[in-house]
């Protein structure tokens, strides 16, 4: 894909780029914490966006994107958010650029990359490998932490999502062999070493997403800050669900609506499973790891009701196959991805097994996308 982004580049504008590189991210556990100050645990994966860029000495930025063969030019002084086009990545990193007071010229640019689906933050990559592209180009050697910041802007203000600080985050950082345990409070994280050992992490792409989940998203949301004000009566310091200890569950129990005890729950013992979770993977222990992952999978479908009947056919198969160390629903939910640590002799037996039981189910031919943990964005040339 590099070659190929490069050699489209020099077809395109007749000047060599530079390249530069961006990955997608999983996530191995710890959904719907961020936005309670909360932990997260993500890593990088080999999959992501190549970018290619050069000055043109003109006061336009042409910007090429080789997956929609399409082409988009705009004025480096004068430009705006287009609804729902891919432009906004850049034109958004190119605006916070400007805002933070560095001085931009006109410059070609093309992208394209090899994220297979929903749920790897394709997204974030390209926003970040922009980022990294841009601060090369113009020698301004921005930090990695302010191309994350910039990135998480860029989407509130010209994509229009409300995204959290992981995706970009786990892009800039990442790196081989490792998962980022972030602390969403801080913006910091530690880097913990995974060894699988014999086994492997494979994606199944279910190949749906329902339309609920924008307004189920903000409905929990909602709840997770109703149900900090309510606690606030017993625990008068605490400005999220992350400074509730999960020893007070009974405690939270009693001082809550049932509905919201249960939303509250899962962030509560979210949090703690990625902790716990980082310490299992630190001691090489993948068992009590695969153990967090069906717990983490059976609280956001049964507590915090993000799921939907195709993730959860999805996970309880994998449960009860052989050679599977856990398995979960993976992001905002209703659609997407399962994440499935399983041994390396058994995969070729799970795709088959979960090809056959999902299509016979739902006449839906299941995706299945090997991710390894990888490094985050870089200059390649």
């Amino acid at each position: 894909m590099k070659d190929k982004i490069a050699q489209s580049f020099e077809n395109l504008f007749g000047s060599s780029p530079i390249l530069a590189f961006a990955p997608g991210r999983i996530n191995l556990i710890g959904e719907h914490t961020d936005y309670q100050d909360g932990l997260v645990f993500p890593a990088a994966v080999a999959q992501g966006i190549w970018v290619a860029i050069q000055k043109n000495n003109l006061p336009t930025c042409r910007i090429y994107s080789e997956d929609y063969s399409e082409e988009f030019v705009f004025d480096i002084n004068s430009f705006s958010p287009k609804k729902g086009h891919w432009a906004n990545y850049t034109m958004g990193m190119v605006a916070q650029f400007q805002q933070a007071g560095y001085k931009l010229e006109g410059f070609d640019l093309v992208f394209g990359g090899n994220i297979p689906a929903s749920g790897l933050s394709s997204s974030a990559a390209l926003s970040v490998a922009v980022g990294t592209a841009l601060s090369a180009l113009f020698k301004l050697e921005i930090s990695q932490k302010s191309i994350v910041l910039y990135a998480q802007k860029s989407e509130h203000l010209f994509a229009g999502v409300k995204c959290g600080i992981m995706d970009p985050y786990a892009s800039a950082f990442g790196k081989a062999n490792h998962a980022l345990l972030l602390d969403c409070r801080t913006n910091k994280h530690i880097e913990v070493a995974v060894d699988f050992m014999s086994h492997s992490l494979l994606l199944v792409n279910s190949k749906v997403k329902h339309n609920l989940a924008d307004s189920a998203y903000n409905k929990r949301r909602e709840s997770c800050e109703e149900s900090v004000k309510i606690l606030q009566s017993i625990y008068p310091d605490a400005t999220t669900l992350r400074d509730i200890p999960v020893e007070d569950l009974a405690k939270v129990q009693q001082t809550l609506p049932n509905e919201l005890f249960l939303k509250a729950k899962h962030v509560i013992t979210e949090i703690e499973r990625v902790n716990l979770a980082s310490k299992a993977l630190n001691e090489s222990d993948l068992i009590s790891f695969g153990a967090l992952l069906k717990e983490s999978h059976k609280s956001l479908s049964k507590d915090f009701e993000v799921s939907c009947v195709e993730l959860d056919f999805l996970a309880e198969k994998s449960w009860k196959l052989p050679g599977v160390i856990g398995s979960r629903m993976m992001g905002g939910g209703f659609g997407g991805c399962t994440i499935n640590l399983i041994s390396n002799e058994s995969l070729e037996t799970f795709q088959t097994e979960i090809h056959t039981a999902y299509k016979e189910k739902f006449g839906i031919d299941a995706d299945f996308i090997p991710v390894t943990l990888s490094e985050g964005a870089r200059i390649l040339s």
